[in-house]
This record gives C-alpha cells, structure tokens and sequence, in this order.
C-alpha cells in the first residue's frame, strides 16, 4: 500500500510541480506527517524531490525527472480518464484507486499529448449528479468495509456472509457463493448461488459482509452479462408484477421508462401520443409512477390503478376547493 502511495505522490508532483505537503495529504487521503515521512522515503531512495520555502513554497521534483510508461496512444489515454472520471466512487469501492490509475495515465502521455487529453477530458461529463430538471440522481451508499469485503470474496473466489435486510423481512446471516458484481443505474448488485439456487443482492441492503476461508461453489470463467440478462428476465417474469398500458405524450417516455421495471410493447398512439405496455413492481408503484407524469400519461388499465388514480386526484382536487387557510 505504501508503495503506491510513493508512485501517486511523485506523479502528483510530476503533473503539478510544486505542491503543499497539505495538498499532497489530501489528495493522497493521509495526515501531512505521513506526506513529510514519504518525501524523506522518496528523497533516501534517490528521487530528487526538494522542499521551497516561503509564502508559495511547497515539494517538487527536479526538473527533467518523469517515469516512464509506454504503449498508451492519446486516444486510448483519453478514453481511461473520460471513464475514470465519470465512474469515481462508483467503481465498486475503487475511488481512490481510480484515481491513483488515473495519475499515471496522465503522468505516461508524452509531453505533447498530456496536456491535451488532460483538458479533453474536462470537457466530457458522464452521468452528472443532477439532469436538465436539476433532480438528482438516485444513488446507493455502501459502506467501504463492507463493498472492500464483498469485493475480495468475489475475486478471490471466498464464500461470503451477508447480513443481509430483505425488503420487507428482518435481517438475516446467510452464506453466499459470490459470482460478480453489477452495477446498474447506480446501484450495485452481487450475484451469487446459495446452496446451489441463483441469488442476487442489493449491496445497500448488505448491514454486514465477512469472507470466509473456504472457497466458493463456482464455474471458473462466467460470462457476467449473459447471466444479468437471464435473472434480469427470469425477475420479470416471475411475482406479482403489474403490466400497465399507458398513453403518453412522447416527451415524458424517459421519465416514465427511468421508473418502470421493463417496456413490452411500444407504438405510436392517437394524437402524436405513444401507447405503451410497461411492468411495474406492484400497484403501489404503478401508482407512484403515474402519478409523477400529471395529465401527460393516462393508464388505460387495469381498473384498480385507474381508480387509485382517480381517488388519490379527488382528494387533492378537494384540498385545493377550499380558500387559502380555511379551517
């Protein structure tokens, strides 16, 4: 671990020039006593890095000095720090280690490229926090233990124990042979067999995760999407899942796709509208999906929506009949 801490503090002084040892430790995630133990490490084992003086002093290395790294064309350079950035935290608990990656891209560019795929890459942004509407985005927040845990177990083929909450249930111990890992519209699953039967869990509802020493019941190579497609259609198909048709206006179908479990059946309706057969969980969230769209989706089925629907709308119409601050 100190070692990479050693290579990402050279290639920050080598993108950077001159910088604090307060900089440096939080960029490096450490207190500025272990930067200052790290620049004697460095400076004993013959980097010429040297300590400036004064208001606008800071650590810095001799110039002329770089590490070498080659074989990275700028195209490819460019495509690992536009991924790099849009990713960050979400790469499985791999922040940190992203960015330490991302470093020494920059740093193994030739002279001529760095600065122009540095800047490139500034000007692409992938998946932002909020969209035009200034919603933000949905997302899950894993414990780093747990996630650095599930994590090991998956690659180095450990079982695991999971304590694991279950929608509806009380948390319960169980024990898991881990497959891999998945994210989708940031959320991480981890996929796995318990006695021999597929399992597949949500890592925000993991309260506690521990590998265990025995190895896990798994094929040796996996082809991962294959998998996440059939449990994605056999989830689809199985439960009481409620297909709605709906009448949409065209420029609400994203918000009403980002909330529905999948899509069946989609053409082109009376009066410029879509008409479109979409799964949701149960009624309640057909309900709540619905609802968000106002007068520019109309679920044409089944009754019991229809009439939720309706009441939840008389109830609000009725709130609204009286004048301000009556009652």
């Amino acid at each position: 671990m100190r070692a990479d801490r050693l290579v990402s503090l050279v290639l920050l002084l080598r993108r950077h020039g001159r910088l604090t040892a307060a900089t440096l430790a939080r960029e490096l995630e450490v207190s500025t006593r272990t930067v200052l133990r790290d620049i004697e490490a460095l400076s004993g084992a013959g980097v010429p890095v040297y300590a400036e003086r004064g208001r606008h002093g800071g650590f810095a290395l001799l110039p002329g000095f770089r590490t070498e790294l080659t074989g990275l064309n700028h195209e490819e350079a460019l495509a690992l720090l536009t991924a790099g950035t849009a990713r960050g935290e979400q790469a499985f608990g791999l922040g940190s280690a992203l960015a330490s990656a991302m470093r020494k891209v920059v740093d193994a560019l030739p002279d001529s490229h760095r600065a122009t795929a540095s800047g490139a890459a500034e000007r692409f942004l992938v998946e932002p926090e909020t969209d035009l509407l200034a919603r933000r985005a949905v997302t899950e927040d894993v414990p780093g233990p747990t996630m650095a845990e599930v994590r090991r177990a998956v690659l180095v083929g450990h079982r695991l124990r999971l304590h694991y909450a279950a929608t509806g249930r009380e948390p319960q111990w169980r024990t898991v042979d881990p497959i891999g890992l998945v994210t989708v519209r940031e959320r991480t699953y981890l996929l796995a067999t318990r006695a021999g039967a597929d399992r597949t869990y949500r890592l925000s509802r993991v309260l506690a995760a521990e590998e265990l020493p025995e190895a896990a019941e798994r094929p040796n190579r996996i082809d991962l999407d294959r998998i996440w497609r059939e449990r994605s259609a056999r989830f689809l198909s199985d439960g009481d899942h409620l297909t709605v048709p709906v009448r949409i206006e065209p420029a609400r179908r994203e918000e009403l796709l980002d909330t529905a479990l999948a899509v069946r059946v989609e053409e082109p309706a009376e009066e410029g509208r879509l008409r479109l057969e979409v799964t949701f969980q149960d009624l309640r969230h057909a309900v709540w999906a619905l609802w968000r769209l106002g007068t520019d989706a109309e679920a044409l089925g089944p009754p019991p929506l229809r009439g939720a629907l309706r009441d939840r709308a008389a109830a609000l119409a009725a709130r609204y009949a009286e004048p301000h601050g009556a009652g």
